[in-house]
């Protein structure tokens, strides 16, 4: 097997702004890994916020190369299981190699992701689009610009409720608010009576992430439900929002992939929380890999090529909300 790194300045359409920070440029690695005459790809983005950049996954998954291009017909619960213990101090670049091999195994079975797991795409849920903070002027325009039935919509500012008023007036469709750690505890109860008002489906991380206490009151309280994505990392962070969440976003990068993120969708289940895979504006390739996810999911936000200027590849179409799957086998992506 062999492995093949690039690195990518994936451009946006639009700056991009949350409650930490504004991007214009998002640094992405894509990972191929080649063997038979077959090809799977896999990506993981750069995060300040988690110390992670695009150098750093370079070379930690250089540093194991030999490993991983000695290997042969391992499933990708066993190949990731193996690479672990070398990359748990470096997630995304676990996700970047696991979504590679999970899309080379499932080509050479000659399958789709979701047909090797046998999931049933019949009722896939529809993915909302993003709407990052800026003026309202501008948020309208941003709207206006995609129309979309499910609108997820970045607060964290001082006037977030004069934003979702405006922004109603101008859409039907169902409106997310994702605060990005950027509120307090009574900040967030009173904003969810008056955004229930508005038509708000929930609330995504509103409190710091290490603030347990308070995510236990306003999941008690809150008259939305409250859905983890800071809060909810690793694997061992489900039975951790048991009660302290309604439901959990997962992203592949922050786990370390799709075997992972597998296991604690099925966790989450058990524990009776909403399931949701979100995305950190990743091309086509790891907007891709999450498509095969949705029968297993309540939510999902997997809006990140839609925010591209250019994508760097091609794989699944997205069309009102809708997902439609390439005829391609594995996750379907070619890289342009």
């Amino acid at each position: 097997m062999e492995l093949i790194i690039r690195e990518y300045e994936l451009k946006l359409r639009h700056t991009f702004t949350i409650s930490r920070e504004s991007i214009d440029i998002q640094p992405s690695l894509i990972v191929q890994l080649k063997s038979g005459g077959f090809s799977g790809y896999g990506e993981a983005t750069s995060n300040p916020y988690y110390n992670i950049s695009v150098p750093m996954m370079k070379q930690d998954l250089e540093a194991i190369q030999t490993l991983i291009e000695s290997t042969v017909d391992e499933t990708p619960e066993e190949f990731w299981a193996k690479v672990h213990p070398y990359l748990k101090h470096d997630m995304f670049a676990l996700c970047a190699l696991d979504m590679a091999y999970t899309d080379l195994y499932a080509r050479q079975k000659g399958k789709k992701l979701h047909e090797l797991w046998d999931y049933n795409i019949e009722r896939n849920p529809l993915t909302n689009y993003t709407i990052g903070i800026d003026s309202i002027d501008k948020m309208v325009t941003k709207m206006k610009e995609l129309p979309w039935p499910i609108y997820k919509i970045k607060l964290g500012t001082s006037d977030d409720i004069a934003i979702v008023k405006a922004l109603r007036e101008h859409t039907d469709a169902i409106f997310r608010i994702d605060a990005n750690c950027g509120w307090e505890i009574e900040e967030t109860l009173n904003n969810a009576v008056e955004l229930k008002k508005l038509g708000v489906e929930f609330l995504e991380q509103p409190l710091k992430a290490d603030d347990w206490k308070g995510h236990e009151v306003i999941f008690k309280h809150s008259v939305l439900p409250i859905i983890a994505d800071e809060s909810c990392i690793i694997e061992q962070d489900i039975s951790k929002c048991y009660n302290h969440f309604h439901g959990v976003n997962i992203k592949l990068v922050k786990c370390g992939g799709l075997t992972p993120a597998r296991r604690m969708i099925q966790q989450a289940k058990k524990l009776g929380l909403k399931t949701m895979v979100g995305c950190m504006t990743e091309s086509s390739v790891g907007i891709s890999a999450i498509a095969h996810l949705l029968p297993q999911l309540d939510y999902v936000d997997m809006d990140g090529a839609l925010l591209l200027s250019e994508d760097i590849a091609s794989g699944v179409q997205i069309q009102n909300g809708k997902i439609g799957y390439s005829a391609l086998n594995g996750t379907g992506v070619v890289l342009k």
